[in-house]
């Protein structure tokens, strides 16, 4: 084999807690992700010499920052193979949107070079160097919705009932390591257990985005999205994905939820962008995960 093409799927955080920072300044979180079926495309060829070609780069993204060239050179060195890549990526997520993007970008360019390269390494070894890319990484790499911890390092896998969601992208990239450098944003949440979640979930007082207040404190933008879809569906718990910007609501089993989705829709203020989305049991590449093990 020496062509793949492989879906990387965006998630949304359920909820989103800080419950601690460490010695060395990265924040101890608890999180549901929840994988949904709004996808990149990472389209990867083997090459027989050891460059690391990327293909049609993202505007304003230098190479050096570009997540998929940043894995695929991880795993060339690990692996020490001698081999190269030409990576192409079609864009459909969001960037900055909270998402996962770039995260799940990198996790599928480590599980593509992996059986491109004919490395055989092990999901737990990629998921060890998807970390040094990235907290949501590993999450991508194990494929299933999971109760992450830690530093994004602590999954446990999750069923998690079938849902739809409408997401808001309100047109406006955010930092995560801005987010997560603000003074105001508390780091204390008592800490949940997984019972916990699946005994009492969603109650509003128990689950949030703990940098949900840091993110409208800064973003106006973000603020304006939460109303936008609280306006819409007042009867379902509006929530922001990651270090935002996008947000997101299940859309309501009611008789006029159609219709509220497609007024909600076609009035979408210009910049903004909506998605109505499926949740996924797990990655779309399941299968290629599953045989690397």
């Amino acid at each position: 084999m020496t062509n793949l093409s492989i879906s990387a799927p965006a998630k949304i955080n359920l909820f989103l807690h800080v419950v601690g920072q460490r010695s060395d300044g990265y924040h101890l979180l608890q999180s549901v992700f929840q994988l949904i079926d709004l996808s990149d495309e990472v389209i990867l060829s083997r090459r027989e010499d050891s460059d690391i070609i990327r293909q049609n780069p993202l505007p304003n993204i230098s190479p050096e920052s570009d997540l998929v060239v940043r894995a695929a050179k991880l795993l060339q060195t690990f692996s020490k193979t001698l081999l190269g890549a030409n990576i192409d990526l079609i864009k459909n997520i969001p960037i900055g949107a909270g998402l996962g993007g770039g995260s799940s970008d990198a996790a599928s360019t480590l599980l593509g070079l992996n059986r491109l390269w004919e490395l055989d390494l092990s999901t737990a070894t990629l998921m060890h160097l998807g970390l040094q890319l990235g907290a949501d990484v590993p999450f991508f790499i194990q494929g299933h919705n999971a109760f992450v911890e830690g530093v994004g390092d602590k999954i446990q896998v999750m069923e998690l009932t079938p849902k739809n969601y409408l997401i808001i992208y309100p047109g406006v990239a955010i930092s995560t390591q801005t987010i997560f450098s603000d003074p105001y944003l508390t780091r204390n949440h008592s800490a949940i257990t997984i019972i916990d979640f699946k005994e009492k979930f969603p109650e509003a007082n128990l689950f949030k985005n703990d940098l949900q207040d840091v993110v409208v404190r800064n973003f106006l933008e973000v603020q304006t999205a939460i109303e936008w879809l609280e306006n819409y569906f007042p009867d379902t718990q509006v929530t922001m994905s990651g270090s935002g910007s996008s947000v997101f609501c299940e859309i309501p089993n009611s008789n006029d939820s159609h219709e509220r989705l497609t007024n909600c829709m076609l009035n979408l203020p210009k910049r903004w962008q909506g998605y109505k989305v499926r949740s996924l049991p797990r990655h779309s590449a399941y299968n290629l995960i599953s045989t690397i093990n």
